[in-house]
């Protein structure tokens, strides 16, 4: 695994003036899969302008928490609340609501332009082309913007996936294993992106397995074993604790 230079991206926190209502908060989410309990009374918030890093071992529940935020899972238990508000019911609500969510896979239409692809996430959106032209100036694809996504290499892909969230203007950024498959120099422009919107304001909730990202990247980790929480706080804080060391990192802690 490389390792991430955090020198480009620092952690920074919520901006001046940010709302003291978390953007994001789950309290007491439980979801259940026949007899498979999923999440069980999980809570986290995320603020504008924080970045939260959500980590687990495979099948801990980090994307069905996800799933539940974006109204595709119904939970049994809790609530989702956005900017103190109870979350939409139905998935083409949220962006209505500010929230822009990327998946595990590319999700993108290979047969069409970068820029076709990025506008079709603002199609109703009268100012559909400025949003396009900044979101992907912010990914550094405006050269990119007629080639057709299909020809591009793998990272770039990425990029046009991440650019798609952004011409929505989230105030709620959900990012699933942004950083997978990416080579260093890339993984250190995506945090650098991340930072940057973060600054702007977005809250962005991300899961990811490259454990140096996300502690590099994010004000805060909240880390999830067996669909519960077992650690919450700073990256250094959640990185020494023996119950993550455990679960997530492959260490076994003397008790």
């Amino acid at each position: 695994m490389a390792t991430y230079d955090a020198a480009r991206a620092q952690p920074g926190g919520s901006p001046p003036g940010a709302s003291a209502v978390p953007r994001l908060r789950v309290q007491g989410l439980g979801v259940r899969f026949g007899g498979l309990d999923a999440l069980v009374d999980v809570g986290l918030e995320v603020a504008d302008g924080e970045v939260v890093g959500l980590i687990g071992p495979n099948g801990a529940g980090k994307t069905t928490l996800f799933n539940a935020v974006c109204a595709l899972v119904k939970p049994r238990t809790g609530t989702v609340e956005v900017a103190g508000a109870p979350a939409p019911g139905r998935p083409h609500e949220l962006p209505d609501v500010g929230i822009a969510r990327t998946l595990q896979g590319l999700g993108v239409l290979p047969d069409l332009s970068v820029l076709e692809n990025v506008l079709v996430s603002v199609l109703r959106r009268p100012d559909r082309d400025e949003r396009a032209a900044v979101a992907l100036k912010r990914v550094g694809l405006t050269h990119r913007a007629g080639d057709p996504v299909g020809a591009l290499p793998y990272p770039e892909q990425k990029r046009v996936a991440l650019a798609r969230a952004l011409a929505t203007r989230p105030r709620l950024l959900l990012l699933d294993e942004p950083a997978g498959g990416l080579g260093p120099v890339d993984v250190l422009d995506l945090g650098t992106t991340i930072r940057d919107v973060a600054a702007d304001g977005c809250a962005v909730l991300l899961v990811e397995h490259h454990v140096d990202f996300v502690m590099g990247v994010c004000d805060r980790v909240v880390v999830l074993d067996f669909g519960r929480v077992i650690a919450t706080g700073r990256p250094d804080e959640v990185r020494r604790d023996p119950a993550v060391e455990e679960a997530y990192l492959g260490i076994k802690v003397a008790r």
